[in-house]
């Protein structure tokens, strides 16, 4: 099969011929339909985080199973699927007690390096997350994918499988928030889109979009964003306290960034929650006023959502089938396996929410 490789921080990945096993045990073979291309890869492709290489990046994905190990029970041979990366055991403290995405058993989750599914030039190749779907094909364990119904579009369904999931389930799982509360969003890309699109599905009274960039913050408004802020503006933290009489209910910080993150707490009002959805680099430390503490205020991370992604993301389709969760919005342009160093550097640029790779194209 084909796949872009990555090797090494600094240096752009190659489409090369890679080898990958046929499903055995709890395994599914999935011939890749669309792969999203996600701010978290940028944050490995830049060194932000670290995985062993050579590795095939790639995360948000969905396709169709074409073989299944003995034990498999979840799918079948022509189902069309959504992979994600909260891929869960089912029988840890954290899956019986219903958190899902923190399950960590190395037995279906297996630490970057260990997974032996592929090779390249005769020589191991590492698997991402547990998926690397910037390929032709994926083994996954089958706790790592969810069916989906046949007429879900899978350009669009991809997005469901990580930047979609992860916003919406910041809102509706971690966060909770309420019909009638404040929102704001902090970064309007993928991810931040999904949370202003879930707080209006939750039923927000105002939902104030943030963002330093003009087009993002119209787009926000088709997602369900009542005002923008120009996060460019010094005092852009007084506006989303004024415009929210005195602070929001609940903030969602969407980039990854400590000034952010700090921002995202100094704009609650007292007793309100900031979500930290983005991937703050490693060693990173945020800094907060202690005395705002006293007023209750809180300040708490999320993992992909706090997901139940084989609930959620069915769900999801529904209402994007009702018209009610914006996808066709989201993408900014469909590239083939060969133009995804381009695709990476217009990320890193900025503008658009979110680019996909096409495997039919």
């Amino acid at each position: 099969m084909k796949a872009a490789v990555f090797h090494s921080v600094g240096t752009p990945m190659t489409i090369e011929d890679v080898e990958i096993d046929k499903p055995k045990g709890f395994e599914v073979l999935i011939r890749t339909a669309v792969a999203g291309l996600c701010h978290s890869d940028l944050h490995f492709i830049e060194g932000k985080y670290p995985t062993p290489v050579p590795a095939v990046l790639g995360h948000e994905s969905a396709g169709i199973v074409e073989e299944v190990g003995e034990f498999v029970t979840h799918v079948k041979p022509g189902d069309h699927v959504i992979t994600c990366l909260s891929v869960f055991c089912g029988s840890c403290e954290f899956c019986m007690t219903g958190h899902l995405s923190l399950c960590g058993n190395p037995k279906v989750k297996m630490p970057p390096g260990k997974a032996q599914r592929m090779r390249w030039k005769g020589s191991h190749l590492n698997q991402y997350l547990n998926l690397s779907s910037f390929a032709e094909q994926m083994l996954v364990h089958e706790n790592a994918l969810v069916k989906i119904r046949e007429d879900m579009p899978m350009d669009v369904a991809a997005l469901i499988g990580c930047g979609v999931i992860t916003g919406y389930g910041a809102v509706s799982h971690t966060a909770k928030v309420a019909p009638g509360s404040t929102v704001a969003v902090v970064g309007c890309g993928g991810i931040g889109l999904s949370a202003i699109n879930a707080a209006a599905i939750a039923g927000a009274a105002r939902i104030i979009a943030v963002d330093k960039d003009p087009g993002k913050l119209e787009l926000a408004k088709a997602f369900g964003a009542t005002d923008g802020v120009d996060a460019g503006e010094a005092d852009y933290i007084k506006k989303v306290v004024d415009l929210s009489n005195g602070g929001v209910h609940y903030s969602f910080e969407a980039i990854g960034l400590k000034a952010t993150a700090e921002a995202c707490f100094s704009m609650l009002r007292p007793g309100g929650t900031a979500t930290i959805i983005g991937m703050i680099p490693v060693g990173q430390k945020i800094e907060l006023m202690g005395a705002a503490f006293l007023q209750e205020r809180k300040i708490q991370g999320s993992m992909m959502g706090s997901n139940h992604f084989r609930i959620d993301m069915p769900r999801l389709i529904e209402f994007y089938m009702q018209g009610r969760l914006k996808l066709d919005q989201m993408i900014s342009g469909r590239l083939k396996l060969d133009q995804i160093n381009e695709g990476f550097a217009a990320m890193a640029k900025g503008g658009i929410a979110r680019n996909v790779i096409m495997f039919n194209q």
